[in-house]
């Protein structure tokens, strides 16, 4: 029996209401399939913004094969919308969208399981028609009560709430989580999750407590045995990491959340590089991606951008996530009925 049930794990046909967040520029097939099978939802990420985006697309694609054939379960992908000065979507949000489209249109046994679409950073706008007459369920990150309840209205399917202490591309509004999710399940009527500051069963009672369906976690689930793909040393970096060696920088999409090291700061040093002149924007997008890729996977964690969330200060251990995301839901249930035992048996204050 399911210790947590609601109708987010009903919508998508998942056994826990937790979520693995989207956690690119590289390697997540494994990853996700491990929290599949462990009746959470797992995301496959893109794989960072290549100059032949027809290759990042194969790439893509093969990634979502690798997920579908390590697990019988759903799972998700996540595809940031990326749009320039004037507003317009760029070329690989396009592409990658499409090629999950259409892998799902010539695999029926892949579309059985590939059934969640998740967007971030930009509005999705046209794109949330293609989404649900595709037949995925679509959900959208926010940072904001205004955003998600634009996306509400618009067709999204779930809203993940994004408070800024979250690790990689964090919101812009830098509202943090405690404000942010209440405001947003109180102002939208569809499923919402949390992401941002959780690590164990008590971050989910309280995501539950304050009205949300489940919660979305990434720095949590980069430190386990299923995460092979990525260098040790990032990892264990992640684990060193102390309250106040995170810091928000000037990101792809907006600000973004690492380790302070010589790469972050060199962002926050008005993203010059070694000759003292103004990067072109183009080649320091491109930097900032390869960027973190290197530190994924060399472990380049001086000198590559070392994504992570504030959580990072709170977790020292690596987790078999087999067990670790079925006992995060009983934990979070224990929790609650724990604390309702214990209130008196009368009429609630409010309502």
């Amino acid at each position: 029996m399911n210790p947590i049930a609601n109708r987010y794990t009903e919508l998508v046909g998942i056994d826990h209401p937790i979520v693995q967040e989207g956690l690119g520029p590289f390697r997540t097939p494994k990853l996700a399939a491990a929290v599949s099978n462990a009746g959470g939802l797992g995301t496959v990420s893109m794989p960072g913004m290549p100059t032949d985006l027809d290759a990042g697309a194969r790439t893509f694609r093969e990634h979502i094969e690798e997920c579908a054939a390590l697990t019988d379960r759903p799972f998700a992908v996540n595809i940031p919308v990326g749009v320039d000065n004037n507003g317009v979507v760029l070329p690989f949000t396009d592409i990658y969208i499409r090629t999950v489209l259409d892998a799902r249109r010539v695999d029926q046994s892949l579309a059985a399981q590939l059934t969640v679409l998740t967007t971030s950073a930009g509005f999705p706008g046209d794109y949330i028609a293609m989404i649900k007459d595709a037949g995925l369920i679509h959900q959208h990150k926010v940072g904001s009560t205004r955003h998600a309840v634009k996306a509400a209205e618009a067709g999204v399917d779930v809203i993940i709430a994004a408070g800024f202490e979250m690790g990689g591309h964090a919101p812009s509004k830098a509202v943090h989580s405690y404000v942010l999710l209440p405001n947003v399940t109180e102002a939208v009527d569809v499923p919402v999750l949390l992401t941002g500051g959780v690590r164990d069963a008590r971050g989910l009672a309280s995501a539950l407590a304050m009205g949300a369906d489940g919660v979305a976690m990434g720095t949590r689930f980069i430190a386990s045995t299923a995460n092979s793909d990525w260098h040790p040393t990032y990892i264990q970096a992640l684990l060193d990491a102390k309250e106040g060696d995170d810091v928000a920088f000037d990101g792809v999409y907006g600000p973004c959340r690492g380790l302070k090291n010589a790469a972050s700061l060199k962002l926050l040093n008005h993203q010059e590089d070694g000759t003292g002149e103004v990067i072109d924007a183009v080649e320091l997008t491109r930097w900032k991606i390869e960027s973190m890729q290197r530190a994924q996977t060399t472990g380049d964690i001086t000198d590559g951008l070392v994504l992570t969330g504030q959580v990072a200060a709170a977790i020292d251990d690596i987790i078999d996530i087999a067990q670790f995301v079925p006992n995060m839901a009983a934990g979070a249930a224990d929790i609650l009925r724990e604390l309702a035992s214990a209130l008196p048996d009368t009429e609630p204050a409010f309502s």
